[in-house]
């Protein structure tokens, strides 16, 4: 494949979380898309790419590059809409329009008033919607907590290990005046909860908020003429899993491995090298198994590793340092990126993780697919 180093993120952009009643998705998207092209120092008529998504179960037409394009006023000469659009997917959409050559300065932008319009995320999905429907699965805490019990029966995991996922991520918001959840959360106070599903808790789910983020992608040349500190794409891989319910061992998700054997070997780098990580959290379940698939820690090993304190403050591998969607938003994994570019622009403040160069951006859709990003801020790693 061609050199991802030759592609840099050049702007972010991100509005406030929680609830916006009196505003549109589409509307949310476009402000949050100004935001990055302020940030980049860059006129809407030099994107010459679009990248929308449409949020989860939203009820009107959202999200599409037609009436956000309309929005903005641009006629790109690439746009695309992505109907599962969580940002490492888009992120590698954009990736391989550049690297085509179909257009040249990317906006990838994502708004959604889901909070305020009440949006239910009871609904199951992917290809066995129906079965999981049938089998009491109605929102994704169900599966999750099931893979917990797994874990738990295979390793010994304890609740409260799992438990460590939750409080640092919150331990994390508490310096991020973005996040929702800024209230401080001890291991006891998280265990004194009651269940959801067993053996999840409240703080183990995402909560549904309103918000909107945004990112310019560009050319590594060009970014290095642009206010902004460049963060240069090392490496992407993907994999999927849409054979659901016939893949061996489905709740443990085992296939990201493979995400990560290719996603370090295209670089020639390992989990070491690694100095933060952002991993999607609509449960708190994904980061306890991402955090062995991506070799932070061997297999089996998540809960002691979460225990011992290495995601929190001061830890040896600080995760979703802006409190991820446990705590800052449910942003779909955006806001993720956009808190792994300030962190690698050293400009997160209070919350800054000293000397972060290399960043993980990982995305997974449930049991069905998988993205995965290395982001650095030295174009010769």
């Amino acid at each position: 494949m061609a050199d991802p180093m030759s592609i840099a993120i050049a702007g972010i952009g991100a509005t406030e979380q929680g609830r916006i009643p009196d505003e549109s998705g589409d509307a949310i998207a476009v402000r949050a898309a100004l935001s990055a092209l302020a940030d980049a120092g860059l006129d809407r008529s030099q994107i010459d790419g679009l990248v929308t998504c449409k949020p989860p179960r939203a009820a009107v037409r959202t999200g599409v590059d037609e009436d956000i394009g309309h929005m903005l006023g641009i006629n790109p000469a690439f746009s695309t809409t992505l109907d599962y659009g969580a940002c490492g997917f888009s992120l590698h959409v954009a990736a391989m329009a550049i690297l085509s050559g179909l257009a040249s300065t990317v906006l990838l932008t994502y708004g959604t008033n889901q909070r305020s319009a009440g949006t239910s995320f009871a609904v199951p999905i992917g290809g066995s919607a129906d079965w999981s429907a049938l089998s009491g699965f109605l929102h994704v805490a169900g599966p999750a907590a099931m893979a917990a019990r797994r874990h738990m029966h295979l390793y010994g995991t304890t609740e409260e290990q799992l438990g460590w996922v939750a409080v640092a991520q919150r331990e994390w918001a508490v310096r991020n005046p973005r996040a929702i959840f800024r209230e401080e959360m001890t291991i006891d106070d998280y265990l004194a909860t009651p269940y959801v599903v067993a053996p999840l808790r409240r703080s183990d789910l995402t909560m549904i908020s309103d918000g909107g983020a945004a990112v310019i992608m560009t050319s590594a040349e060009r970014a290095r003429d642009l206010p902004q500190i460049p963060v240069y794409i090392a490496s992407m891989a993907q994999q999927s899993a849409l054979r659901g319910d016939q893949n061996p061992d489905k709740l443990m998700r085992p296939w990201i491995a493979d995400i990560a054997r290719r996603l370090y070997a295209r670089v020639g780098m390992s989990a070491a090298d690694v100095d933060i990580a952002y991993l999607q959290d609509a449960t708190s379940v994904w980061v306890l198994q991402m955090l062995e698939w991506y070799g932070f820690c061997g297999l089996g090993e998540a809960g002691a590793f979460l225990a011992e304190g290495h995601t929190r403050p001061g830890g040896r591998l600080p995760v979703n340092t802006s409190g991820g969607q446990l705590s800052e938003a449910y942003m779909w994994n955006w806001l993720h990126l956009h808190e792994a570019v300030t962190q690698l622009r050293g400009r997160a403040g209070g919350r800054q993780v000293p000397g972060a160069g290399v960043a993980l951006h990982a995305q997974t859709h449930d049991f069905f697919k998988g993205a995965a990003t290395l982001l650095s801020t030295d174009p010769n790693r």
